[in-house]
Protein backbone atom coordinates (compact mmCIF):
# COMPACT_ATOMS: atom_id res chain seq x y z
CA UNK A 1 0.00 0.00 0.00
CA UNK A 2 0.99 3.73 -0.30
CA UNK A 3 2.37 5.31 2.65
CA UNK A 4 0.39 8.74 3.45
CA UNK A 5 3.77 10.75 3.26
CA UNK A 6 4.10 9.06 -0.40
CA UNK A 7 0.30 9.83 -1.34
CA UNK A 8 0.88 13.74 -0.31
CA UNK A 9 4.10 13.89 -2.50
CA UNK A 10 2.14 12.90 -5.38
CA UNK A 11 -0.79 15.57 -4.52
CA UNK A 12 1.73 17.84 -4.17
CA UNK A 13 3.64 16.87 -8.16
CA UNK A 14 -0.12 16.73 -9.30
CA UNK A 15 -0.74 20.39 -7.95
CA UNK A 16 -4.06 19.19 -5.93
CA UNK A 17 -3.69 21.93 -3.39
CA UNK A 18 -7.34 21.19 -1.43
CA UNK A 19 -6.33 17.39 -1.11
CA UNK A 20 -3.41 18.17 0.40
CA UNK A 21 -5.07 20.44 2.87
CA UNK A 22 -7.80 18.12 3.41
CA UNK A 23 -5.26 15.38 4.45
CA UNK A 24 -3.17 18.02 6.79
CA UNK A 25 -6.72 18.93 8.75
CA UNK A 26 -7.76 15.03 8.55
CA UNK A 27 -4.43 14.27 10.53
CA UNK A 28 -5.17 17.11 13.11
CA UNK A 29 -1.73 18.66 11.31
CA UNK A 30 -1.21 22.41 10.68
CA UNK A 31 -0.86 24.23 6.79
CA UNK A 32 2.55 25.88 6.56
CA UNK A 33 2.34 27.85 3.53
CA UNK A 34 4.66 26.06 1.00
CA UNK A 35 2.88 22.62 1.84
CA UNK A 36 0.24 23.15 -0.94
CA UNK A 37 2.75 24.92 -3.24
CA UNK A 38 0.88 28.07 -2.85
CA UNK A 39 0.54 31.36 -1.02
CA UNK A 40 -2.43 31.68 0.99
CA UNK A 41 -3.94 34.95 0.16
CA UNK A 42 -3.94 38.19 2.40
CA UNK A 43 -7.95 38.61 3.55
CA UNK A 44 -9.55 42.10 3.06
CA UNK A 45 -10.79 43.54 5.86
CA UNK A 46 -14.56 44.17 6.00
CA UNK A 47 -13.60 47.98 6.63
CA UNK A 48 -11.33 48.52 4.22
CA UNK A 49 -8.70 48.69 5.95
CA UNK A 50 -5.05 47.17 5.54
CA UNK A 51 -3.74 44.55 8.36
CA UNK A 52 -0.37 46.12 9.92
CA UNK A 53 2.02 43.54 8.18
CA UNK A 54 4.41 41.47 10.68
CA UNK A 55 7.99 41.75 11.14
CA UNK A 56 8.74 38.60 8.32
CA UNK A 57 12.35 39.81 7.78
CA UNK A 58 12.93 38.52 11.33
CA UNK A 59 11.57 35.03 10.28
CA UNK A 60 13.50 32.00 8.56
CA UNK A 61 13.22 31.93 4.54
CA UNK A 62 10.39 29.10 4.01
CA UNK A 63 11.31 26.16 1.36
CA UNK A 64 10.77 26.54 -2.19
CA UNK A 65 7.33 25.23 -3.09
CA UNK A 66 7.07 21.80 -3.29
CA UNK A 67 7.14 19.25 -6.45
CA UNK A 68 7.19 22.50 -8.72
CA UNK A 69 10.58 22.47 -11.53
CA UNK A 70 13.09 24.25 -10.63
CA UNK A 71 15.35 26.43 -13.12
CA UNK A 72 18.53 24.21 -14.69
CA UNK A 73 21.70 25.89 -13.92
CA UNK A 74 23.54 24.74 -17.75
CA UNK A 75 22.35 24.97 -20.55
CA UNK A 76 20.87 21.97 -22.26
CA UNK A 77 20.39 23.05 -25.74
CA UNK A 78 23.94 23.92 -27.71
CA UNK A 79 22.07 23.94 -31.22
CA UNK A 80 19.53 26.76 -29.78
CA UNK A 81 22.53 28.21 -27.98
CA UNK A 82 24.27 28.74 -31.01
CA UNK A 83 21.40 30.49 -33.06
CA UNK A 84 21.05 32.82 -29.80
CA UNK A 85 24.40 33.61 -30.57
CA UNK A 86 24.60 34.09 -34.16
CA UNK A 87 21.55 36.60 -33.95
CA UNK A 88 22.81 38.62 -31.19
CA UNK A 89 26.27 38.65 -32.97
CA UNK A 90 28.43 41.96 -31.95
CA UNK A 91 25.88 42.82 -30.08
CA UNK A 92 26.00 40.37 -27.40
CA UNK A 93 27.55 42.40 -24.78
CA UNK A 94 24.49 44.22 -24.90
CA UNK A 95 21.72 41.59 -24.19
CA UNK A 96 20.40 39.09 -21.42
CA UNK A 97 18.73 36.28 -23.22
CA UNK A 98 17.26 33.02 -21.18
CA UNK A 99 14.92 30.16 -22.41
CA UNK A 100 13.32 27.17 -21.03
CA UNK A 101 11.11 24.89 -21.18
CA UNK A 102 7.90 23.47 -19.54
CA UNK A 103 10.23 21.20 -17.37
CA UNK A 104 12.64 23.81 -15.73
CA UNK A 105 15.83 23.07 -18.47
CA UNK A 106 17.72 25.89 -19.74
CA UNK A 107 17.92 25.72 -23.32
CA UNK A 108 19.63 28.60 -24.34
CA UNK A 109 21.14 31.28 -22.15
CA UNK A 110 23.55 34.59 -22.87
CA UNK A 111 24.11 36.68 -19.91
CA UNK A 112 21.58 35.40 -18.35
CA UNK A 113 22.57 36.01 -14.98
CA UNK A 114 23.46 39.84 -15.89
CA UNK A 115 21.37 42.51 -13.63
CA UNK A 116 19.63 44.72 -16.10
CA UNK A 117 16.92 47.53 -16.01
CA UNK A 118 13.84 45.97 -16.54
CA UNK A 119 11.61 48.59 -17.81
CA UNK A 120 8.25 47.52 -17.75
CA UNK A 121 9.00 43.65 -17.36
CA UNK A 122 8.65 44.64 -13.55
CA UNK A 123 5.12 44.74 -13.54
CA UNK A 124 5.66 40.70 -14.45
CA UNK A 125 6.93 40.51 -10.87
CA UNK A 126 4.04 42.99 -9.24
CA UNK A 127 1.46 41.12 -10.56
CA UNK A 128 2.44 37.58 -9.78
CA UNK A 129 3.02 38.99 -6.30
CA UNK A 130 -0.67 40.56 -6.24
CA UNK A 131 -2.28 37.28 -7.94
CA UNK A 132 -0.62 34.72 -5.26
CA UNK A 133 -1.31 37.06 -2.13
CA UNK A 134 -5.16 38.37 -3.36
CA UNK A 135 -6.40 35.91 -5.53
CA UNK A 136 -8.33 36.15 -8.72
CA UNK A 137 -11.36 37.51 -7.49
CA UNK A 138 -9.94 40.30 -5.52
CA UNK A 139 -11.62 43.46 -6.11
CA UNK A 140 -10.25 47.34 -4.71
CA UNK A 141 -12.95 49.17 -2.97
CA UNK A 142 -13.86 52.63 -2.69
CA UNK A 143 -16.06 52.92 0.87
CA UNK A 144 -17.81 55.58 2.14
CA UNK A 145 -17.89 55.50 6.06
CA UNK A 146 -20.27 57.19 8.97
CA UNK A 147 -18.66 58.17 12.22
CA UNK A 148 -20.33 57.99 15.12
CA UNK A 149 -20.65 62.22 15.31
CA UNK A 150 -22.06 62.05 12.12
CA UNK A 151 -18.89 63.05 9.91
CA UNK A 152 -18.40 61.04 6.50
CA UNK A 153 -15.07 59.38 5.66
CA UNK A 154 -14.21 58.11 1.95
CA UNK A 155 -11.70 55.46 1.82
CA UNK A 156 -10.42 53.85 -1.04
CA UNK A 157 -7.46 51.40 -2.31
CA UNK A 158 -6.12 53.30 -5.67
CA UNK A 159 -9.02 51.90 -7.68
CA UNK A 160 -7.74 52.75 -11.10
CA UNK A 161 -10.86 53.36 -12.94
CA UNK A 162 -12.69 55.40 -10.51
CA UNK A 163 -14.17 58.35 -12.46
CA UNK A 164 -16.83 61.06 -11.81
CA UNK A 165 -19.98 59.10 -11.79
CA UNK A 166 -18.56 57.07 -8.84
CA UNK A 167 -18.01 60.28 -7.43
CA UNK A 168 -21.08 61.53 -8.01
CA UNK A 169 -23.09 58.88 -6.11
CA UNK A 170 -20.60 59.39 -2.82
CA UNK A 171 -21.77 63.14 -3.43
CA UNK A 172 -25.45 62.12 -3.27
CA UNK A 173 -25.13 59.83 -0.48
CA UNK A 174 -23.46 62.09 1.44
CA UNK A 175 -25.90 65.14 1.04
CA UNK A 176 -28.79 62.51 2.14
CA UNK A 177 -27.01 62.25 5.47
CA UNK A 178 -28.14 65.71 6.79
CA UNK A 179 -27.30 69.08 6.98
CA UNK A 180 -24.57 70.27 7.51
CA UNK A 181 -22.04 67.88 5.86
CA UNK A 182 -18.90 66.92 6.89
CA UNK A 183 -16.79 64.87 4.74
CA UNK A 184 -13.27 63.66 5.78
CA UNK A 185 -11.36 62.66 2.69
CA UNK A 186 -8.54 59.67 3.38
CA UNK A 187 -4.94 60.26 1.48
CA UNK A 188 -1.44 59.26 1.52
CA UNK A 189 0.82 62.58 2.68
CA UNK A 190 2.55 63.71 -1.50
CA UNK A 191 5.91 62.87 -0.01
CA UNK A 192 4.33 59.03 -1.04
CA UNK A 193 2.58 59.62 -4.10
CA UNK A 194 5.72 58.59 -6.30
CA UNK A 195 8.49 55.74 -5.30
CA UNK A 196 11.82 57.74 -4.47
CA UNK A 197 13.53 56.44 -7.56
CA UNK A 198 11.22 57.70 -10.75
CA UNK A 199 12.68 60.70 -12.58
CA UNK A 200 11.34 64.35 -11.94
CA UNK A 201 10.19 64.60 -15.44
CA UNK A 202 8.55 61.68 -15.91
CA UNK A 203 6.12 62.95 -13.00
CA UNK A 204 4.54 65.03 -14.95
CA UNK A 205 3.45 62.86 -17.90
CA UNK A 206 0.33 60.87 -17.60
CA UNK A 207 2.74 57.75 -17.34
CA UNK A 208 4.44 59.00 -14.08
CA UNK A 209 1.12 60.83 -12.32
CA UNK A 210 1.09 60.28 -8.71
CA UNK A 211 0.16 57.06 -6.49
CA UNK A 212 -2.81 57.64 -4.32
CA UNK A 213 -5.47 56.20 -2.81
CA UNK A 214 -8.71 58.29 -4.02
CA UNK A 215 -7.48 58.49 -7.73
CA UNK A 216 -9.77 59.75 -10.09
CA UNK A 217 -9.12 58.77 -13.78
CA UNK A 218 -5.64 57.68 -12.32
CA UNK A 219 -4.72 60.84 -11.77
CA UNK A 220 -4.16 61.82 -15.25
CA UNK A 221 -6.14 63.96 -17.80
CA UNK A 222 -3.75 64.20 -20.98
CA UNK A 223 -1.11 64.90 -18.19
CA UNK A 224 -0.56 63.90 -14.56
CA UNK A 225 -2.56 65.83 -11.94
CA UNK A 226 0.08 67.47 -10.39
CA UNK A 227 -2.25 67.68 -6.94
CA UNK A 228 -4.89 64.85 -6.95
CA UNK A 229 -6.76 65.94 -3.49
CA UNK A 230 -7.59 69.39 -4.74
CA UNK A 231 -8.54 67.95 -8.29
CA UNK A 232 -11.07 65.72 -5.67
CA UNK A 233 -11.92 68.50 -3.81
CA UNK A 234 -13.00 70.79 -6.74
CA UNK A 235 -15.00 67.59 -8.28
CA UNK A 236 -17.03 66.66 -4.68
CA UNK A 237 -18.06 70.86 -4.30
CA UNK A 238 -19.11 71.06 -7.46
CA UNK A 239 -21.36 67.89 -7.40
CA UNK A 240 -22.58 68.72 -4.15
CA UNK A 241 -23.15 72.45 -5.14
CA UNK A 242 -26.06 70.99 -7.88
CA UNK A 243 -27.76 69.52 -4.76
CA UNK A 244 -29.66 71.68 -2.25
CA UNK A 245 -27.51 73.89 -1.37
CA UNK A 246 -26.38 72.10 1.88
CA UNK A 247 -23.66 73.38 3.93
CA UNK A 248 -20.37 71.31 2.82
CA UNK A 249 -17.23 71.21 4.96
CA UNK A 250 -14.20 69.16 3.24
CA UNK A 251 -11.18 68.25 5.12
CA UNK A 252 -8.34 65.80 4.32
CA UNK A 253 -7.55 63.40 6.59
CA UNK A 254 -4.38 60.60 7.06
CA UNK A 255 -5.31 57.34 4.77
CA UNK A 256 -3.09 56.07 8.29
CA UNK A 257 -5.50 57.12 10.38
CA UNK A 258 -7.02 54.42 11.82
CA UNK A 259 -10.91 53.98 11.11
CA UNK A 260 -12.84 54.28 14.44
CA UNK A 261 -14.10 50.38 15.46
CA UNK A 262 -17.99 51.80 15.40
CA UNK A 263 -17.79 53.23 12.04
CA UNK A 264 -21.01 52.01 9.77
CA UNK A 265 -20.42 51.06 6.08
CA UNK A 266 -22.67 53.87 4.11
CA UNK A 267 -22.10 52.43 0.43
CA UNK A 268 -18.99 50.86 -1.69
CA UNK A 269 -17.72 50.82 -5.03
CA UNK A 270 -15.84 48.18 -6.34
CA UNK A 271 -13.35 48.13 -9.07
CA UNK A 272 -13.20 45.98 -12.02
CA UNK A 273 -12.38 42.22 -11.79
CA UNK A 274 -9.05 40.98 -10.77
CA UNK A 275 -8.10 39.99 -14.58
CA UNK A 276 -9.25 43.56 -15.73
CA UNK A 277 -6.31 45.08 -13.43
CA UNK A 278 -3.97 42.54 -14.18
CA UNK A 279 -4.67 43.03 -17.86
CA UNK A 280 -4.20 46.99 -17.21
CA UNK A 281 -0.98 46.01 -15.86
CA UNK A 282 0.36 43.56 -18.02
CA UNK A 283 -1.59 43.87 -21.41
CA UNK A 284 -1.54 48.02 -21.26
CA UNK A 285 1.65 48.39 -19.08
CA UNK A 286 -0.12 51.00 -17.08
CA UNK A 287 2.10 52.09 -14.53
CA UNK A 288 -0.92 53.27 -11.83
CA UNK A 289 -2.06 49.87 -11.86
CA UNK A 290 0.93 47.64 -10.86
CA UNK A 291 2.14 50.63 -8.27
CA UNK A 292 -1.59 50.09 -6.70
CA UNK A 293 -1.64 46.11 -6.75
CA UNK A 294 1.95 45.66 -5.42
CA UNK A 295 1.00 47.88 -2.37
CA UNK A 296 -2.31 45.79 -1.99
CA UNK A 297 -0.37 42.65 -1.80
CA UNK A 298 1.59 43.67 0.52
CA UNK A 299 -0.54 45.40 2.77
CA UNK A 300 1.29 48.18 3.19
CA UNK A 301 1.31 51.86 0.77
CA UNK A 302 4.91 52.25 2.11
CA UNK A 303 7.15 51.79 -1.12
CA UNK A 304 10.24 50.36 0.51
CA UNK A 305 7.78 47.65 3.20
CA UNK A 306 6.25 46.75 0.10
CA UNK A 307 9.07 45.92 -2.09
CA UNK A 308 10.84 44.26 0.88
CA UNK A 309 7.80 41.81 1.62
CA UNK A 310 7.76 41.20 -2.42
CA UNK A 311 11.58 40.05 -2.31
CA UNK A 312 11.03 37.78 0.43
CA UNK A 313 8.03 36.47 -1.02
CA UNK A 314 9.95 36.06 -4.23
CA UNK A 315 12.83 34.15 -2.64
CA UNK A 316 10.27 32.25 -1.02
CA UNK A 317 9.47 30.82 -4.31
CA UNK A 318 12.86 29.57 -5.28
CA UNK A 319 14.16 32.30 -8.01
CA UNK A 320 17.29 33.08 -8.52
CA UNK A 321 17.29 36.13 -6.96
CA UNK A 322 21.42 37.01 -7.17
CA UNK A 323 21.79 40.60 -8.04
CA UNK A 324 17.95 40.89 -7.98
CA UNK A 325 16.95 44.73 -6.88
CA UNK A 326 13.24 45.71 -6.38
CA UNK A 327 12.31 49.27 -6.24
CA UNK A 328 8.99 49.41 -7.43
CA UNK A 329 5.96 47.67 -8.78
CA UNK A 330 6.19 49.23 -12.20
CA UNK A 331 9.54 49.43 -13.84
CA UNK A 332 9.42 53.27 -13.75
CA UNK A 333 12.67 53.21 -11.35
CA UNK A 334 15.78 52.96 -12.61
CA UNK A 335 17.43 51.21 -10.19
CA UNK A 336 15.14 48.03 -10.61
CA UNK A 337 17.48 45.22 -11.93
CA UNK A 338 16.59 41.64 -12.83
CA UNK A 339 17.80 39.02 -14.77
CA UNK A 340 17.24 37.35 -17.86
CA UNK A 341 17.11 33.56 -16.14
CA UNK A 342 15.42 35.25 -12.72
CA UNK A 343 12.26 36.51 -15.58
CA UNK A 344 11.62 32.70 -17.11
CA UNK A 345 12.10 31.19 -13.83
CA UNK A 346 9.27 33.23 -12.90
CA UNK A 347 6.94 32.22 -15.58
CA UNK A 348 7.95 28.64 -15.03
CA UNK A 349 6.95 29.44 -11.62
CA UNK A 350 3.42 31.11 -12.22
CA UNK A 351 2.94 28.05 -15.12
CA UNK A 352 2.75 25.85 -12.24
CA UNK A 353 0.53 28.20 -10.05
CA UNK A 354 -3.04 27.35 -9.55
CA UNK A 355 -3.92 30.53 -11.22
CA UNK A 356 -1.68 30.26 -13.99
CA UNK A 357 -4.30 31.00 -16.40
CA UNK A 358 -5.12 34.05 -14.47
CA UNK A 359 -1.78 35.29 -15.14
CA UNK A 360 -1.07 34.31 -18.53
CA UNK A 361 -4.19 35.66 -20.08
CA UNK A 362 -3.45 39.10 -18.54
CA UNK A 363 -0.53 39.32 -20.75
CA UNK A 364 -0.03 41.39 -24.28
CA UNK A 365 -0.31 38.89 -27.54
CA UNK A 366 2.02 39.10 -30.75
CA UNK A 367 -0.01 40.92 -33.39
CA UNK A 368 -3.08 40.73 -31.63
CA UNK A 369 -3.40 42.92 -28.20
CA UNK A 370 -1.90 45.34 -26.15
CA UNK A 371 1.91 46.56 -26.63
CA UNK A 372 2.66 43.63 -28.66
CA UNK A 373 -0.41 44.36 -30.58
CA UNK A 374 1.87 45.87 -33.74
CA UNK A 375 4.75 43.61 -33.20
CA UNK A 376 5.24 40.26 -35.25
CA UNK A 377 1.86 40.62 -37.14
CA UNK A 378 1.59 38.27 -39.86
CA UNK A 379 4.46 36.30 -38.67
CA UNK A 380 4.47 32.54 -37.10
CA UNK A 381 4.57 34.37 -33.57
CA UNK A 382 1.31 36.41 -34.31
CA UNK A 383 -1.20 34.89 -31.40
CA UNK A 384 1.56 32.44 -30.24
CA UNK A 385 3.42 34.61 -27.90
CA UNK A 386 2.14 36.26 -24.47
CA UNK A 387 4.43 38.33 -23.33
CA UNK A 388 5.04 41.68 -21.05
CA UNK A 389 6.78 44.30 -23.22
CA UNK A 390 9.44 46.92 -21.65
CA UNK A 391 10.94 50.21 -22.67
CA UNK A 392 12.99 53.27 -21.05
CA UNK A 393 15.59 55.67 -23.08
CA UNK A 394 18.44 53.09 -23.79
CA UNK A 395 15.83 50.40 -22.68
CA UNK A 396 13.93 47.46 -24.35
CA UNK A 397 12.98 43.74 -22.81
CA UNK A 398 10.34 41.83 -23.62
CA UNK A 399 8.98 38.46 -21.57
CA UNK A 400 7.02 35.68 -22.12
CA UNK A 401 5.37 32.55 -22.90
CA UNK A 402 5.92 31.39 -26.52
CA UNK A 403 3.31 28.40 -27.60
CA UNK A 404 5.38 25.95 -29.70
CA UNK A 405 4.75 22.76 -31.85
CA UNK A 406 6.62 20.66 -28.37
CA UNK A 407 5.24 22.64 -25.62
CA UNK A 408 5.46 26.51 -24.24
CA UNK A 409 8.78 28.02 -23.93
CA UNK A 410 9.83 30.61 -21.14
CA UNK A 411 11.76 33.24 -23.02
CA UNK A 412 13.32 36.87 -22.12
CA UNK A 413 15.41 39.09 -23.68
CA UNK A 414 16.54 42.67 -22.11
CA UNK A 415 19.22 44.85 -23.76
CA UNK A 416 20.43 47.97 -23.16
CA UNK A 417 22.03 50.14 -25.91
CA UNK A 418 21.23 47.68 -28.45
CA UNK A 419 20.07 48.24 -32.50
CA UNK A 420 16.69 47.06 -33.49
CA UNK A 421 15.92 45.69 -30.39
CA UNK A 422 12.24 44.44 -31.70
CA UNK A 423 13.85 42.96 -35.06
CA UNK A 424 16.31 41.00 -32.93
CA UNK A 425 13.97 40.32 -30.00
CA UNK A 426 11.72 38.61 -33.31
CA UNK A 427 14.24 36.78 -34.63
CA UNK A 428 15.13 35.07 -31.17
CA UNK A 429 12.01 33.57 -31.16
CA UNK A 430 11.67 31.80 -34.18
CA UNK A 431 15.06 30.50 -33.71
CA UNK A 432 12.94 29.27 -30.57
CA UNK A 433 10.40 28.22 -32.43
CA UNK A 434 11.72 25.89 -34.94
CA UNK A 435 14.49 24.23 -32.99
CA UNK A 436 12.48 21.70 -32.13
CA UNK A 437 12.55 19.93 -28.80
CA UNK A 438 16.46 19.84 -28.01
CA UNK A 439 16.41 16.07 -28.14
CA UNK A 440 19.47 15.72 -30.18
CA UNK A 441 21.17 17.63 -27.02
CA UNK A 442 20.24 15.05 -24.41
Amino acid sequence: MTSPARLLAWLQRRRRPLLVMAMLLAAGGSIPLATAGWAQSTPALPSGRSLRPLPVASLPSAPPPVGLPQLASEVSCPTLQRQVAQVLGEEQSRWSVSVADGSGRLLADVNGRQPRVPASNQKLVSTAFALDRLGPDYRLTTQLWRLHDGTLRLIGQGDPDLALPQLQRFAQLAMAAGTPVRLELAEEASQNWWPSGWNMGDRAYAYGAPITRLAITSNAIDEAVSNPPSRLQTLLRRSMAQGSGQQVQLAMVSARQPLPSDAVLVHEEPSTSMHGLLSLANTESHNFTAEVLLRQAAGTWDVTSATRQESLWLNDQGLPMQGIRIADGSGLDRSNRLTSRFLVALLLRMDHHPYSRDYVSSLAIAGRRGTLRNLYKGTSLDGQFFAKTGTLTGVRSISGVLQTVDGPRFVSAMSAGAGAPNETIGLVLRQVQSVGGCQQAL
